[in-house]
């Protein structure tokens, strides 16, 4: 069995633990990603944003690239379905927010991202592909900020793309590819393929890490292990459980551990997230911001009902510690919760929205889809 990697090098980026934190539409914001910092080394990369309102000056998507002072390496995932406006984006990352660090959305589900050719439907036109990562790339070089993409096996099992994906990417100059071992018709129910993630490593020379299922640290360490993945990207398996990155630093690190906090220790954890979003966003919005949490956190635990519904309208740092002190501390951790899925999964899709006349062809060269002004960033 070969020997786990313990960094990842991404052109001029090299992170000491090969684990990235995949981007989450209102989850991965600067606070989010400093708590995530404090518990292990690795890549936390920021909401996406679009391409198109960044070249347009758009104050939301501006709001969006908000960085913690501590946050030595700027990472930033780009979403745009036109190479010029992706080109233009990347360079105003570069030149004008110090970012170190640009993936490239390829993968996201939601339908209005979809119907628009975005996203997981884009890399069905191998040719605007190929434009947009080149695009990419071409402005970032000169800044020396490598340039990645992440993307899903295809649009349903009869129109994968995930190889023809690879291939691009390396010929492109993309400094690796992340791979989603499902396709966009299943969005985030059943299993993920990593037999998938396995194929990709062996079809291209670029590293390839591998997202999808990935509950605790020793599924990070199954997957690389069984795929031969140079690192991996968590996602839902973080809600509520920043811990997962120290756990994942061990076991990159050839230790054996798996964080167990009793309930007092993810109380603290809950204050510390709640304080960072107040201090970045000021304590009104924070502890709005916080709310959405607060089911993840106490997920398996005894907490009854009514203090769960206060705390998911807590309006203050002092109600939440009011409310907080009421948990007893005591409590141990919900073991049977381990390995077991967070988040949203819901159903596969019967159809995937497209563009009409979307799969006639796989080129795309040249017909570049409309970005709309209004798409928000942020997924």
């Amino acid at each position: 069995m070969p020997a786990l990697p313990t960094s990842l090098t991404l052109g001029s980026v090299r992170v000491e633990t090969p684990v990235v934190l995949a981007p989450m539409a209102g989850i991965t914001n600067a606070a989010y990603r400093r708590l995530c910092a404090e518990q292990g080394a690795g890549l936390y990369v920021c909401e996406m944003i679009t391409s198109r309102g960044l070249v347009e000056g758009d104050q939301h998507t501006k709001d969006m690239l908000v960085f913690d002072e501590l946050e030595t390496v700027r990472s930033v995932q780009l979403y745009g379905t036109d190479p010029v406006y992706v080109g233009k984006a990347a360079e105003i990352l570069c030149a004008e927010y110090g970012v170190a660090h640009i993936d490239l959305n390829f993968g996201c589900p939601v339908p209005k991202v979809t119907r628009k050719g975005g996203g997981g439907a884009l890399p069905w036109k191998r040719g605007l592909l190929g434009e947009i990562l080149e695009a990419a790339v071409a402005a970032a070089t000169p800044y020396d900020v490598p340039v990645t993409m992440k993307t899903r096996k295809g649009i349903d099992d009869d129109h994968l793309t995930y190889l023809d994906a690879g291939r691009i990417a390396q010929e492109s100059g993309v400094a690796a590819i992340a791979l989603h071992g499902r396709t966009v018709a299943q969005a985030y129910s059943g299993t993920a393929d990593w037999d998938a993630i396995a194929r990709l490593v062996e079809h291209v020379d670029i590293p390839v890490l591998g997202n999808g299922d990935i509950w605790e640290a020793a599924d990070a360490v199954r997957m690389v292990e069984e795929t031969g993945a140079a690192g991996v990207v968590v996602g839902r398996g973080c809600l509520g459980r920043p811990w997962i990155f120290r756990d994942l630093a061990a076991a990159f690190a050839g230790e054996q551990v798996a964080t167990l906090p009793t309930l007092g220790e993810v109380t603290s954890m809950m204050r510390r997230h709640a304080e960072l979003l107040c201090q970045h966003m000021g304590e009104e919005r924070g502890c709005k911001e916080f709310r959405k949490h607060v089911s993840w956190y106490l997920k398996g635990f005894a907490a009854g009902g009514d203090r769960r519904r206060s705390l998911g309208l807590v309006h203050t740092l002092a109600d939440l510690d009011l409310l907080l002190a009421e948990l007893d501390p005591a409590e141990t951790f919900p073991v049977a919760e381990l390995g077991t899925p967070r988040g949203r999964q819901g159903s596969p899709r019967e159809r995937v929205v497209l563009p009409e006349g979307w799969l006639d062809d796989t080129d795309g060269t040249g017909s570049h889809v409309q970005e709309d002004a209004s798409e928000t960033s942020g997924g």
